[in-house]
């Protein structure tokens, strides 16, 4: 389970600073204000959990199902949140929103919360 949290860390985190870049200047020109922020949002989410992978991925020994639900409740949580976000901003500029898509973010940021509770709980 280690590697599985550290690598959807290293991934995340990976991809967090290509698509701040890739947002901060390729999409600075066709997105609007409101389009950026919520991209900006996608982006900051992606990191802040990446960061908290890599330091659960080194910290927690993963032996109980507390700790793995946890676990898989902020990688998953974290992809549907951020990439549903990403998707939708995209699609939105292209004036094709993928309207689909809407639901699923606040079901990440559900998982997301479930994440850290889970984590919480575990810690006592």
């Amino acid at each position: 389970m280690e590697k599985i949290v550290l690598l959807s860390a290293a991934l995340y985190g990976a991809l967090g600073i290509i698509f701040g870049a890739f947002g901060a200047h390729a999409l600075k020109k066709t997105f609007t204000e409101d389009l950026l922020k919520s991209f900006e949002t996608g982006v900051k989410y992606q990191l802040y959990h990446a960061i908290v992978l890599l330091a659960i991925g080194f910290q927690l020994p993963f032996t109980n199902s507390l700790e793995k639900s946890a676990a898989w409740c902020l990688i998953v949580g974290t992809f549907l949140f951020s990439f549903s976000i990403y998707g939708l901003c995209l699609s939105s500029a292209k004036g094709k929103k993928l309207r689909f898509l809407g639901p699923i973010t606040p079901l990440g940021g559900l998982l997301l919360v479930i994440g850290w509770v889970l984590l919480g709980v575990s810690f006592l």
